[in-house]
């Protein structure tokens, strides 16, 4: 079965009345928003951002329990931006072609994890250049001078380093928040709300398989969180801190775009918020899915919702997906004739 297009039905064109550029430009600014943060991010770990004093008798950072520096992660950047976006990315698109087929639900599942990626890489950065924490292998990035000690009374600061490389000893004072584990839990938390949606994990009748599925992306990110400690890279509680952050932002970014998983409909995506997409004398273009304000209304707009297939915005209790009626192409009649529910749950 091919992907639905936006009449809701295979193989239709849309209508000459449909205005497909301020359809998509709707949308810009949730994808400029993206945009945007990536490059915060991205100019962040330019910087050198503060550097907090420390001690080197500290055991936290070295000289008594030595913790050296890893040159070869166990999770290198590569493979954490494969794990965390590319996969998860890959995965939701071949859910959605093996059960509702909604090419709208690819839309808002691709916006929503980058969205939740780049909240989580911005904040992280944005932290972790203002903090200023040494990492646990500050010491061994430094080289200091042998038997070198704290000045009485203070702590030391990174003028002791000798360390040639700029990036190896910025890097070292940036252990709060841990990256990895906010990526890892941005990007794998709303894969995971995205199955547990598909599932109807939470539909009240508990299925244990189901929230062994849901919860596997999970498993991982946690996975790649511990190698933090693992490589030296980050106290306990970088890991902990990091890994909040990235939760919270994929619940965040997957709710803009997806009802909640209590829903009935919780395996939909929302549908387009674009409005005014009306044809002749005010009404809706033929042969597009749309349901109305009720009657009364103080618009005298149609309120389009473009989409066979999704939920509706302004009902977050009561979350309900409507199709346009076939029998009537030529424009709704009264507000009870013009819409029909439709999609009942994944069993």
């Amino acid at each position: 079965m091919p992907f639905r297009n936006l009449t809701g039905a295979p193989g239709r064109s849309l209508p000459q009345k449909f205005d497909r550029r301020k359809f998509l430009f709707s949308y810009a600014p949730d994808w400029l928003l993206t945009i945007v943060l990536a490059a915060a991010f991205l100019f962040l770990d330019s910087i050198d951002g503060f550097k907090r004093e420390f001690s080197v008798s500290d055991s936290s950072y070295g000289l008594t329990l030595f913790p050296s520096y890893a040159i070869h992660e166990r999770v290198p950047d590569a493979l954490l931006y494969a794990i965390a976006f590319l996969a998860p990315l890959l995965l939701m698109w071949l859910i959605n072609f093996a059960t509702i087929r909604v090419w709208w639900d690819s839309h808002n599942s691709a916006l929503g994890l980058v969205l939740s990626l780049s909240l989580a890489g911005a904040f992280t950065q944005a932290i972790k250049v203002t903090v200023g924490r040494p990492r646990p292998d500050l010491l061994d990035r430094c080289n200091p001078d042998s038997g070198v000690v704290d000045p009485p009374y203070g702590l030391s600061s990174v003028a002791i380093c000798h360390q040639s490389d700029r990036h190896i000893i910025n890097d070292g004072f940036r252990s709060f928040p841990s990256g990895h584990s906010s990526l890892s839990f941005a990007g794998l938390t709303f894969l995971s709300l995205y199955i547990a949606g598909k599932l109807h994990l939470f539909d009240t009748r508990g299925h244990a398989p189901k929230a062994w599925i849901a919860g596997l992306p999970l498993f991982g990110a946690a996975l790649i969180a511990v190698t933090r400690t693992m490589d030296n890279r980050h106290h306990w509680h970088d890991v902990i801190a990091g890994s909040f952050l990235g939760i919270v932002t994929a619940y965040f970014a997957y709710r803009q775009y997806f009802p909640s998983l209590e829903s009935e409909f919780a395996h939909l995506p929302y549908g387009p918020r674009t409005q005014h997409l009306e044809g002749t004398h005010g009404r809706p273009a033929p042969g597009l899915p749309y349901y109305q304000r009720s009657r009364g209304s103080e618009s005298g707009d149609a309120d389009v919702e473009l989409l066979h297939d999704t939920v509706r915005r302004d009902e977050p209790h009561r979350a309900e997906a409507w199709e346009r009626a076939s029998s009537l192409e030529g424009g709704p009649h009264s507000v009870e004739d013009s819409i029909l529910p439709i999609s009942r749950p994944l069993s």
